[in-house]
């Protein structure tokens, strides 16, 4: 199998790269960066690219591609979000016309004004978002599925796991001291996904047989709940500090004042109320295999 990589220097893309050598695949691999660890993208061979500059320049033969590179901030500047994640989401497309293209999307294109509990796949994407990540992830999805009918859509939530570069780091913006603040009340149930997980599950998408459906939402096999995930995942860490949860209520005007502040109405959204997915069209269909969330330490 032939496959090609973006977003390789990061953290779902390194894990693609890894898996995807370790089976013997012939893996091309892409990122921003100018060089790449070759430990950290499997030992594949790896080419700069900036996808929200222009085409890739004498694009490799592949089978298919696992399109990961994105720009995942909840405040980042809009302009710069839409330029990766949308019209880079394009230059990918046009790179790689004959080619089975993987999207790994995200569950914040689910209705963030509302909770999520066990949503299906057909629930998304919705009319209105709270920043131009989740904007931006909707339009790429409906952009990949009009343009490449072979494409597979992947949506994970709250990817974590070793050399985690987003999640983890996020969180700990939030501490002070040894208290970490979180807005609602840990007792809510949210889905994460192992970032090995997400990577099998890219190596299914990429196989598969052409059909319907061709969005999946992937997860571990349970949800959990939030004070649950977040001391494992502190736990896990080697950091001593303990959640304490601040009502919504009581941090919604502020966030509303402080629109790209850390405690915004995303992050609000994100910990205040279940987000939880159904996963049951990836086992049926992919033979996507979740394994219970755990935090081993690191």
């Amino acid at each position: 199998m032939r496959l090609a990589v973006t977003g390789a220097t990061g953290f779902v893309g390194g894990a693609v790269c890894r898996a995807a050598t370790a089976e013997g695949w012939r893996v091309s691999a892409f990122g921003r960066r100018a060089e790449a660890d070759p430990r950290h993208v499997g030992g594949a061979a790896y080419r700069p690219w900036d996808i929200g500059a222009a085409k890739l320049a004498d694009p490799p033969e592949v089978d298919a591609v696992v399109h990961c590179a994105a720009s995942a901030t909840d405040t980042g500047v809009a302009r710069e979000v839409w330029r990766t994640n949308l019209l880079g989401t394009h230059h990918v497309l046009a790179s790689f016309p004959e080619c089975r293209i993987v999207h790994v999307s995200s569950a914040s294109v689910y209705d963030p004004y509302r909770p999520t509990v066990r949503a299906k796949e057909h629930e998304a994407p919705v009319d209105r978002y709270l920043n131009a990540y989740a904007a931006a992830k909707a339009a790429a999805e409906q952009l990949v599925l009009a343009i490449a009918p072979d494409a597979v859509v992947l949506r994970p939530h709250a990817v974590y796991g070793a050399g985690d570069t987003t999640l983890l780091p996020r969180l700990l913006q939030n501490v002070r001291g040894t208290r970490l603040l979180v807005p609602g009340t840990g007792r809510v149930l949210v889905s994460m996904t192992e970032v090995g997980g997400l990577a099998r599950a890219c190596l299914l998408a990429a196989t598969a047989e052409p059909g319907w459906p061709r969005v999946f939402n992937i997860a571990d096999s349970a949800p959990v709940p939030i004070d649950w995930a977040l001391r494992g995942l502190l736990a896990s860490a080697g950091v001593r500090v303990r959640p304490v949860y601040v009502p919504a209520r009581v941090l919604s005007p502020f966030a509303r004042l402080f629109p790209r502040g850390r405690l915004n109405r995303y992050v609000i959204s994100q910990f205040a109320v279940e987000r939880t997915l159904d996963i049951t069209a990836a086992i049926d269909r992919l033979g996507y295999r979740p394994a219970p969330t755990a935090f081993p330490a690191r």
